[in-house]
């Protein structure tokens, strides 16, 4: 097989939850843990940082990751979804997965991947814990597809579980309230290993509490030990203020990421980097945070978080998806300096549309399309759907179409916000 043939196998002989949504989802880990001894348990073999969250995981894993590497170590990053190219997914130093090992990997496993009855997922995360254990990585930071209990890469023993925040999202299979998602997340604190909580809340920290003392874990609560003061912008990304709340101490973080949402996502990274350099075998120099962070999206790849695409007009995209992340992203909109504001739309057909809709700007004017996915909603559905929260605007199938419909729309000194759906970000 070639890599193209080689994706069409993976893509559609085997569930893919990127595509399909929920009916690929597989709970469960005894086919990952029979995949996992097949393949000679790599995952022994190098140290894990367990990244979980209903959002900020992506920016918080690829932060770690990123300061892991300017302090020395082959250090392996596991995420998902992927946004251009499947070996996104899986990288060494920030390198991604070549064609060659995608295509021999899935040559050798692929008897005992179908016999198994493996889902896209499992199938990806043997294969990345393969390709970390081959290129003798040190430490993986590995972050989990969807929920934590029964998500593939729950069955790591990690150095420190991450949660970064707690949010309504995948209620059909995580559960419709906040203390049952959080429940699912607490699912990735394993006996006597720390974990790092990025954001209190009412409802969830009762949760991770009482794991932790089933478990006997220690609790480590970012938001409780530092705060964000604010931000500025910097050459590339943006200077922000962390004050540690002990003692008042205060330093400056340059982030090569932008979004108002980092001012969270910094102070989970931070919390969690300053566990692993103090608490274990892995040292991390002031150095190598710093530089870390200021290389964090060059070093690993990471793209789509408040992303500019262009000026005048000015052309933002953002991955945020849910609720809980596009409360953020709106919020940042509406402090942005435009004329006129025009929102290319695009969503999947799993989202509570209801709680996404109601946040949107009304006065924007909206493009509302579909992205190449099967979970796409319908362009003609969403604006139908709009309509009710009193959204105005056109329908242009397929995104690049509708992203070139705002640019003729839009003057100098308007601005063009692309998202709704980590794929509608993905197909520009």
């Amino acid at each position: 097989m070639n890599y193209a043939e080689t994706l069409e196998f993976l893509f559609s002989s085997l569930p893919d939850f990127q595509n399909e949504g929920s009916s690929a989802y597989k709970p469960g880990l005894d086919r990952t843990l029979a995949f996992n001894r097949y393949l000679g348990n790599p995952d022994e073999n190098f140290f894990v940082v367990h990244v979980a969250g209903t959002n900020g995981k992506g920016s918080v894993a690829h932060i770690i990751a990123s300061v892991l590497q300017q302090a020395g170590f082959c250090v392996g990053l596991y995420t998902s979804p992927h946004l251009k190219d499947f070996r996104e997914r899986i990288r060494v130093n920030g390198v991604p997965i070549s064609e060659l090992e995608v295509i021999r990997f899935t040559e050798r496993h692929r008897q005992r991947m179908t016999s198994l009855g493996l889902s896209f997922f499992e199938m990806t995360t043997g294969m990345a814990f393969d390709h970390f254990a081959r290129h003798e990585v040190e430490v993986a930071v590995i972050e989990t597809g969807l929920g934590g209990r029964l998500d593939s890469t729950n069955i790591v023993h990690p150095l420190l579980s991450i949660i970064t925040n707690i949010g309504m999202d995948h209620m059909a299979l995580l559960g419709d309230t906040l203390a049952k998602i959080a429940s699912e997340k607490a699912g990735i604190i394993k006996p006597g290993v720390p974990a790092v909580i990025g954001e209190s809340g009412a409802e969830s920290d009762p949760v991770f509490e009482a794991k932790a003392i089933e478990t006997g874990s220690k609790l480590i609560f970012a938001d409780r030990q530092y705060r964000c003061l604010g931000a500025e912008p910097a050459s590339v990304g943006q200077i922000l203020h962390v004050e540690r709340v002990n003692d008042g101490r205060r330093f400056d973080i340059e982030l090569d990421l932008l979004g108002d949402y980092q001012q969270k996502n910094i102070l989970t990274a931070v919390a969690a980097l300053d566990y692993l350099d103090k608490r274990t075998r892995i040292s991390i120099s002031k150095r190598a945070f710093y530089s870390g962070c200021r290389t964090a999206a060059a070093s690993t790849g990471l793209r789509g978080r408040w992303e500019v695409l262009g000026h005048r007009p000015l052309v933002v995209c953002d991955t945020g998806h849910n609720a809980h992340g596009l409360r953020f992203v709106t919020a940042q909109i509406a402090r942005q300096r435009y004329e006129k504001l025009y929102m290319v739309l695009g969503v999947v057909n799993d989202k509570d549309l209801s709680a996404i809709l109601s946040l949107l700007p009304r006065t924007a004017y909206y493009i509302f399309t579909q992205a190449s996915v099967h979970r796409a909603l319908p362009a003609e559905e969403l604006a139908a759907q709009a309509e009710r929260f009193g959204l105005q605007g056109e329908t242009v199938p397929g995104v690049p179409a509708a992203v070139a419909r705002a640019r003729e729309l839009a003057g100098s000194d308007d601005m063009i916000f692309i998202g709704g759906s980590t794929f509608t970000v993905a197909d520009i």
